[in-house]
């Protein structure tokens, strides 16, 4: 027995016994009552913003052009100047409206390609910045008339490990929803196991002992009876983000950020929200450096396992959104 307890603590990875069929899972539905997800909801939507939106991934912003996208009906260009800075501005060029995510980035000046107007980040006749901020995973933008909120300097970023032990991957999505269908999909931690066979089993949510912090204990599947059990702790810091923390077991100090930024509307005039979703995984393991060092190999890895998941959330999302705009589902 002495000896078994250190390879315990080496081996992050455990056999299940034999596998219960799917359909003869515990029912979760008594426990996930729709109104403690609406409570839930409803009081991260009154948390503050300071009017901040993730724009996207910060490694979407490159040296070498720009990037844009709409975000809350206002169309919005962001591009890094000659210091590599996040610069952030309204996307149509001031003198005839070319749209400036299509204009070429010279030593950190945007550049229109209509006429070739220069906007360097300052203010131009017609024209002024928007501010933006890179926390070195995502880069977002304030927009104060959209937000309807009291500002603030710096956007409301969850609590993350040390950027030296982390491997981060981001994966954007687009649905045909509201932020909150998004939230809502994320504040119901009870449909893992059934919505994801594929990626949860053996999943149980604690007693929650406050109602905006849902505690859930599972297992991510590998492959065949082979898990990894971990504790996790979802959260919603501010009114368009969850945040997942894992507390206990392997990768402890890694967090899921889901963030929803809503863009606009499409032709039919349904709302459109965007998935940015950012994984940060660490570990206390002496090989994780190692897995550090293979991120471009990795970080593919990790985006394809959360597009998975979100091919079927973004349905969850949607279908919620479908039924409360045919009066069908209250919200």
């Amino acid at each position: 027995m002495s000896g078994a307890a250190p390879r315990r603590a080496r081996v992050p990875l455990r056999m299940r016994g034999r596998a219960v069929p799917w359909e003869r899972q515990r029912p979760t539905w008594r426990e996930a009552r729709p109104a403690l997800i609406a409570g839930a909801l409803r009081r991260a939507q009154e948390r503050p913003s300071g009017n901040w939106y993730v724009l996207a991934a910060s490694s979407a912003v490159t040296a070498g052009r720009p990037f844009g996208r709409t975000v809350a009906g206002v169309e919005v260009v962001a591009w890094r100047d000659a210091a590599g800075r996040l610069q952030a501005g309204p996307g149509a060029c001031p003198h005839l409206g070319a749209p400036l995510k299509e204009a070429r980035v010279h030593c950190g000046t945007l550049i229109c390609r209509w006429h070739g107007l220069a906007l360097d980040g300052g203010t131009a006749p017609g024209w002024s910045p928007l501010p933006a901020h890179d926390d070195g995973v995502l880069a977002w933008v304030r927009l104060d008339a959209a937000g309807g909120e009291r500002p603030s300097r710096r956007p409301v970023v969850p609590a993350r490990p040390a950027p030296a032990a982390t491997l981060a991957a981001v994966h954007d999505v687009t649905g045909v929803c509201e932020p909150a269908d998004v939230l809502a999909n994320r504040l119901d931690p009870w449909h893992g196991a059934w919505f994801h066979p594929y990626s949860f089993v053996d999943l149980t949510v604690e007693e929650p002992a406050d109602q905006d912090a849902f505690a859930v204990r599972v297992s991510f599947r590998l492959a065949g009876r082979l898990v990894v059990p971990v504790r996790a702790v979802f959260t919603a810091p501010e009114p368009r983000t969850v945040v997942m923390h894992i507390t206990d077991g392997e990768g402890r100090g890694s967090s899921v950020e889901t963030h929803a930024t809503p863009l606009g509307t499409d032709g039919a005039g349904r709302p459109r929200t965007a998935v940015v979703e950012a994984v940060l995984a660490t570990s206390e393991r002496p090989g994780f450096p190692a897995a550090r060092a293979a991120a471009p190999v990795l970080r593919p890895l990790m985006r394809a396992a959360a597009a998975r998941l979100w091919r079927d959330d973004l349905a969850y999302a949607e279908r919620r959104y479908a039924l409360r705009a045919a009066g069908r589902f209250p919200g």
